[in-house]
């Protein structure tokens, strides 16, 4: 996404990719998309086939108690809602318009190593087909995730890191099946946390709240249905069941790491921070955050003025704060924790009939939800 703001704008850039082009196009990841996220695709012609192919849904429904209560996004935010567009989805879309473009992406580069990275002159080293090569640039964008190479070249005593480990995890399923109910289902339960969302009109994704260390392999797809079809069950509804084409365990996290710049290297998404997957909000920190850098590095080529690329951290990191609080919110409400009083439970309910019942409550759910409004930059 990077890659494809800067050429817009005529500046050149080159994507280091440690996996090949299937890999990457075949990933199994997020699917929600905040309107800012959909309107910054459709601005910069990346839209078409996310407006033809995704799903609009402007609700999402609170399940508690065998309830349902939804909550409508639009008319609590002007006509605001999200796209459900798979991720991968999304990366074939960004690799197809860079290679068609005469963008370079050098896929299945191994063993990056970053040098000279205070310099106005940093180094890339990597190896690809076999061969070392070395790339001198301006700057670099770190996006190659938490375990990736760029947050851990910066010198230890500069970053400050922030994190918060969940007690549970989410086991998720990828079912070849239509989605059973029009809108994403967030249900609380005594037995844990379930969520029914979709990929498509024939795929739908399913999780559930776990333990960290379970193994998957105790959780044959008839236990996960039964699971599932406890957790969700309402009245007169009935939860679809199909053929399960994927299955994982995630661990849950919040982690932030500051400043998200040093020298002339600059992290973005994953390599930067992590939030819990409830409010979905991983994929949209990560494009909000190269939105930003690339306004930093088109301000310095059109006028020289390093002002933007210099706060960078302090505009990306007010946001991601906000959404690690959002996020928390969300996971803590919905979320049975293990250690949980009878006080504890009677409070989560009583804060979800709150945020079902009032629409000050619901306006900040949904605001949230649907992506908060980007921070507009001054080089002045």
């Amino acid at each position: 996404m990077l890659s494809h703001l800067l050429h817009l704008r005529g500046i050149d850039s080159v994507i280091l990719e440690s996996h090949s082009r299937q890999q990457v196009e075949e990933r199994g990841r997020a699917g929600v998309l905040e309107q800012e996220t959909v309107d910054l695709l459709n601005q910069t012609g990346l839209g078409e086939r996310m407006r033809r192919e995704g799903l609009q849904h402007y609700g999402i429904e609170l399940r508690f108690q065998g309830h349902g209560h939804r909550i409508d996004l639009s008319d609590l935010t002007s006509g605001k809602g999200v796209m459900i567009y798979a991720q991968y989805e999304l990366i074939k879309d960004l690799i197809a318009h860079r290679l068609a473009a005469g963008g370079k992406i050098f896929f299945e580069s191994a063993n990056v190593s970053l040098d000279r990275i205070p310099t106005d002159y940093p180094v890339l080293r990597y190896k690809r087909e076999g061969k070392a090569q070395e790339l001198e640039c301006d700057f670099i964008a770190g996006c190659d995730g938490f375990h990736g190479v760029c947050r851990q070249s910066i010198p230890a005593g500069i970053l400050r890191l922030y994190e918060k480990v969940y007690p549970f995890a989410w086991l998720g399923i990828l079912a070849k099946v239509a989605p059973s109910w029009e809108e994403l289902i967030y249900c609380h339960h005594q037995r844990g946390f379930a969520l029914h969302s979709m990929r498509s009109p024939e795929l739908t994704r399913l999780y559930l709240q776990c333990d960290p260390d379970e193994d998957i392999n105790d959780w044959p797809d008839s236990r996960i249905w039964q699971e599932l079809q406890t957790r969700l069950a309402m009245g007169g509804w009935t939860l679809n069941e199909g053929p399960v084409l994927q299955k994982s365990i995630t661990p849950m996290r919040s982690f932030v790491a500051e400043p998200m710049q040093y020298g002339n290297l600059f992290l973005g998404g994953d390599a930067a921070h992590i939030v819990p997957p409830t409010g979905a909000k991983g994929l949209n920190l990560a494009v909000s955050d190269v939105r930003v850098m690339a306004e930093g590095f088109v301000t310095f080529y059109e006028t020289g003025s390093r002002k933007l690329l210099d706060d960078y951290s302090r505009r990306c990191l007010r946001r991601i704060w906000q959404v690690q609080r959002f996020s928390w919110w969300m996971t803590s409400m919905l979320h049975r924790f293990y250690d949980d009083t009878p006080f504890d439970e009677r409070r989560q309910l009583a804060e979800l009939d709150y945020v079902t019942s009032s629409r000050a409550a619901a306006e900040t759910l949904a605001e949230n939800y649907v992506g908060l409004p980007m921070e507009e930059a001054s080089a002045n």
